[in-house]
């Protein structure tokens, strides 16, 4: 995470101070794994960070801080996904009109599209499956350490991934229609 990100400020309360260096690498990493941007992951961290200072952790998430603050990142990080598609709907009009290109800007449009169609069918999942499907992946944990942190079993997470899967397969496919 870039420095500039994280700001000592004394002011904060200690133990929101102690909950910012103990879980920032992890709502950071979180937020970037869902937006694939560094300034919107950076927005998510000040916002998570932002809201708990302004109404606090809630007393159920205390036992379970990582895990509340890794899914905060998570449905934050789904609004900006959100925003963002609404923002280019309205201000990036003259995208629908892509040129044909040659070589590799072709290539380098196709991309874009496959990437466009993925985060679509991605923020069309619950937060949960999306959680699970970062923890997964881009955590590289395991079902059993994913069971272990979401308080269910691993057999749990083995279907629901599968099914998840099954779920972006069928919203990329509709897409594509």
């Amino acid at each position: 995470m870039p420095a500039a990100a994280v700001r000592h400020d004394a002011s904060l309360p200690e133990d929101l101070e102690q909950l910012f260096q103990e879980h920032s690498r992890l709502v950071y990493r979180t937020a970037f794994a869902v937006t694939g941007s560094r300034h919107d992951a950076e927005d998510v961290l000040q916002s998570v960070f932002v809201k708990l200072l302004q109404g606090g952790l809630p007393p159920d998430a205390r036992s379970n801080a990582a895990r509340y603050l890794h899914r905060a990142a998570v449905n934050l990080s789904l609004n900006v996904l959100r925003n963002r598609k609404r923002r280019r709907l309205v201000d990036d009009v003259e995208l629908l009109e892509i040129p044909a290109a040659q070589g590799g800007e072709h290539d380098e449009a196709r991309m874009r599209e496959e990437s466009e169609r993925l985060t679509k069918a991605i923020t069309q999942l619950t937060p949960r499956a999306l959680e699970i499907l970062l923890l997964y992946y881009k955590q590289g944990d395991s079902t059993a350490q994913i069971a272990g942190r979401l308080g269910t079993s691993r057999s749990v997470i083995a279907v629901t991934l599968f099914r998840i899967r099954a779920r972006l397969r069928g919203l990329l496919k509709e897409e594509k229609l």
